[in-house]
């Protein structure tokens, strides 16, 4: 089984990246080795106008990447509000319909603020069940991050990192139940 990790920003050093690997750790921890697909990795001829008639070939290992996974988990920051922009062109520049269509998918949101990116997961997950994505129910909200994670990355809340163990269990299971490729 493939699961490909979403790290849901570009920004240098994010919390949204530390984030994804511990997401990562608790996939390994019970027995799936699952892919990160950072989008501070993303080349730059992806942002020129012309990618909207033809993808450079340097952005076909990430639509590669969605397109053999068998499950997403989408690890999202809230900016202004929403999902970083960023994120919302990584999903316009997918092949569709191919890329969600009957695909399961995850969400964890991250923020500063009290609500941990409840808004911007409830976006994506629109924009996902409009493109007939299985959205699994159980969502993680990291309501101000900067205090959940220690300077090595690690998750200093042990009821929240259950959530997220949580999660990865019951996605993986979620995930057996649907074969997209």
């Amino acid at each position: 089984m493939k699961i490909v990790i979403i790290s849901g920003t570009n920004r240098p050093g994010s919390n949204t990246r530390k984030v994804a690997a511990l997401i990562e750790g608790y996939y390994q921890a019970a027995g799936f080795t699952p892919e990160i697909l950072d989008l501070a990795d993303l080349p730059a001829e992806i942002f020129l106008p012309s990618s909207y008639a033809e993808k450079p070939a340097s952005f076909a290992a990430f639509s590669d990447a969605v397109l053999a996974a068998d499950g997403l988990h989408v690890v999202t920051p809230e900016y202004n509000g929403s999902l970083p922009g960023v994120l919302k062109y990584f999903i316009d520049m997918l092949p569709f319909p191919e890329s969600f269509e009957g695909r399961p998918v995850a969400f964890t949101g991250l923020a500063a603020g009290q609500w941990g990116a409840l808004r911007p997961v409830e976006q994506l997950q629109a924009i996902f069940g409009y493109r007939n994505a299985h959205i699994f129910p159980t969502r993680v909200f990291l309501p101000g991050v900067g205090s959940l994670l220690s300077e090595e990355g690690r998750m200093t809340d042990e009821n929240i990192s259950a959530r997220l163990h949580a999660q990865a269990v019951g996605f993986a299971t979620f995930v057996g139940r649907f074969k997209v490729n």
